[in-house]
């Protein structure tokens, strides 16, 4: 060879190279600039419980108008035997070829101009997959792009990973994609669970989707799955046997609707995995069914459309094991998950309020109170029936729900003390604003905003000897096997005097007290019913479980006459019928310290405490207009008063009223009509005003 020509072959090799290299180096560029769309593929969240066990999914919306089911595919969840049969119908060289598959594409070419049309197809697994993530027109430079696309996804994922991909993306009918909707939707069964016939259809299903719907096209489905059938039986793919069986299998015309349960847990649950797959949370499935099914029957008892919530904790773990926002999504409000709402507790908190007075010395179950009228700086609670007792123990005020007690054990402990330990224990409590005794007081009859939630944490601390530890409904925030104790809100043996007072609690009626069935779990309860009947409650603990049940308007809509223990308490009962593993064991039996009733504080009757109590006007009232009459102005208005120290001194607009020794009252005369300040002073120097309008009468 010349030196010349061995130049000019020298010169094309060269040449081929650097256009070789350019190309390559052309492909990788548009390969990083034009990258396939993997990390655009969104699959459904679906919810878990702490078993595994399915709750709840959403669709997935790509566009305005579809919405899918699309569920994440796992080879490790699907029957082997599925993916090899798949493998062999749709793509057999798929395990060795770089996504395209040469032989597949001569074959089909040869076809074309043989035949002028392609009769057998070239499309792999991988290109498919392609096509499904960007849908386009079948032209041939569609299937270019396809078969470009199908070696990028294969340079980018493995074979498994591939395959999950194109099981996750299949089209199976309607709003169904991939193997695991159509496994569930059609078969009510997860993938890895498929008979033989199931499988074929699954497999004929994603070629023509529409055409064989085996809900709306059950003949079409039959044929289209027969002919796998015969294509894996003729590769002995299947026996003659499960070819036969398979063949007699009818097409059940039908499609499932999924579970959906724990609503309001779910759509909380999608906030922290929005782009699909799978989150687990400690609910259990089975609890939250039957919670769901006893709320819809007492719904359906109610007239007025108000809702009803439950919340049922593992005291053990603090894990919530059901949570249900409402009860019928059709209600009113029923999109609102009441759980997590700001509600007056009523009377729900009376228990801890009484649990600080044992904790600071004040009280113990045996302690006497006299449930009579009170005014605290002009606050005057009344018990729900307007009747008092006169002297009561601590103990039959808190089952009876009584409510002058409570504002005075309040009294005694501080609403701020009280208000300072809710916040220690991890309660975001909206307290009233200002210093004003009325509204600080009113804490003890629910003039508070907490949730059930707040609620739930600290019943289950009374449970766990007055330990609070915060509420999970994640598995993620489960972290550690060793509990802490995040506030010892009172002691343990003050936690077992309470839950012993609250278990002989007047049970609802029809029921009898659990004292009396060898059966019945000893429940330790309270009820609560917030003012203007706005709010009914119903909290309880055994050892195993704390129960809270809400009943009313979300819109606050009062409900006259219906209270905690008519409208919450008969679910809360119920609810704990249908706990597991509650064998009624007592863990209270014994109390540290002596008996349970041992005051061990020396007091025998819990009172106010009189150096803060000012005198009270009783005639005429704050706010009152008196009529001038002549014969009134002749005999005038005696003036009375109660409580503070006695001796009292009356000035109206500051001038001295003057008593009268022989009636031994003082009297006031008014000169004129208008508007007068009446003040009372007690021998302490403590006093009371009234604002009056004194009018002619007539």
């Amino acid at each position: 060879m010349r030196a010349t020509d061995h130049l000019k072959q020298v010169s094309r090799w060269h040449c081929m190279t650097v256009v070789s290299v350019f190309l390559l180096l052309a492909l990788l560029v548009l390969d990083r600039v034009f990258p396939p769309p993997l990390d655009a593929v969104r699959t459904s969240v679906v919810v878990i419980d702490k078993d595994e066990r399915w709750l709840h999914a959403f669709t997935v919306q790509d566009n305005e108008e579809e919405r899918r089911w699309r569920f994440e595919a796992d080879l490790e969840a699907i029957d082997p035997l599925f993916v090899e049969r798949l493998v062999h119908i749709e793509d057999k060289r798929f395990w060795s070829h770089p996504g395209v598959d040469l032989l597949a594409v001569m074959r089909a070419t040869n076809s074309l101009f043989q035949h002028g049309e392609v009769v057998s197809g070239a499309s792999t697994i991988t290109m498919q997959t392609a096509r499904l993530m960007e849908p386009r027109p079948r032209t041939i430079p569609s299937k270019l792009i396809e078969m470009a696309r199908a070696v990028q996804i294969e340079l980018r994922l493995s074979k498994q990973e591939i395959l999950e991909l194109y099981l996750t993306l299949a089209p199976y009918g309607g709003n169904l994609q991939g193997v695991r909707a159509a496994s569930l939707a059609y078969f009510d069964k997860e993938p890895k669970y498929l008979t033989d016939a199931q499988q074929a259809l699954l497999i004929a299903l994603p070629q023509a989707p529409e055409a064989r719907r085996p809900d709306r096209k059950p003949e079409n489905a039959a044929a289209a799955r027969d002919l796998i059938l015969e294509k894996l039986a003729l590769t002995e793919h299947v026996t003659d046997t499960q070819y036969r069986e398979a063949k007699e299998t009818p097409i059940l015309a039908s499609r499932q609707t999924f579970k959906r349960l724990a609503w309001h847990a779910s759509h909380w649950a999608t906030n922290t995995i929005p782009a699909g797959g799978e989150i687990q949370l400690t609910l259990d499935a089975d609890l939250q069914e039957v919670t769901e099914r006893l709320a819809s029957d007492h719904a359906l008892q109610i007239d007025d459309d108000a809702n009803l919530a439950v919340l049922v904790i593992e005291n053990d773990t603090r894990q919530v094991r059901a949570l249900l926002g409402s009860a019928d999504m059709s209600r009113g409000g029923g999109w609102v998950d009441m759980t997590s709402a700001r509600r007056s507790p009523g009377s729900a908190l009376k228990p801890f309020i009484y649990g600080l007075a044992f904790e600071d010395g004040f009280a113990a179950g045996e302690t006497l109170i006299d449930d009579a009228p009170y005014s605290f700086d002009g606050y005057r609670p009344e018990n729900f029936s307007r009747m008092f007792h006169g002297d009561v123990t601590l103990a039959e005020a808190l089952q009876h729900s009584l409510n002058v007690p409570a504002v005075l054990a309040l009294d005694l402990i501080g609403p701020q003390r009280f208000a300072a330990s809710l916040e220690a224990a991890g309660v975001n409590a909206d307290l009233p604003g200002g210093s004003d005794k009325k509204r600080s007081l009113a804490i003890a009859l629910g003039g508070i905003g907490l949730t059930m939630r707040d609620l739930g944490m600290l019943y289950a601390g009374l449970a766990d000897d007055g330990c609070i530890r915060p509420l999970t409904i994640s598995i993620d925030a489960v972290l550690l096997e060793e509990r802490m104790c995040t506030y010892q809100l009172i002691t343990p043996s003050n936690a077992a005097r309470l839950t012993r007072i609250m278990q002989e609690a007047p049970t609802p009626a029809g029921r009898p007290p659990a004292v009396l069935s060898r059966a019945a779990p000893r429940i330790a309860f309270k009820t609560g019913t917030s003012y203007g009947y706005r709010d009914a409650w119903a909290a309880g603990y055994t050892d195993d479980y704390t129960v809270i049940v809400w009943a009313g308007h979300p819109n606050g809509t009062p409900r006259p006459g219906v209270t905690g223990r008519e409208a919450a308490l008969p679910l809360m009962f119920e609810v704990f019928d249908h706990l597991p593993d509650l064998d009624g064991a007592i863990r209270y039996a014994e109390v540290e310290g002596g008996d349970l009733f041992e005051t061990g504080t020396g007091l025998e009757r819990l009172a106010p405490q009189k150096r803060e109590m000012p005198p009270e006007i009783v005639f005429p009232e704050n706010g009152v207009t008196v009529f001038f009459t002549k014969s009134r102005a002749e005999h005038g208005f005696a003036l009375a008063a109660r409580g503070g120290a006695g001796n009292y001194a009356w000035y109206v607009d500051g001038v001295p009223v003057d008593y009268e020794p022989i009636g031994g009252r003082s009297i006031w005369r008014p000169d004129e009509t208008g508007f007068y300040q009446v003040t009372v002073v007690d021998s302490a120097g403590r006093k009371a005003t009234s604002s009056v309008r004194v009018q002619t009468a007539g």
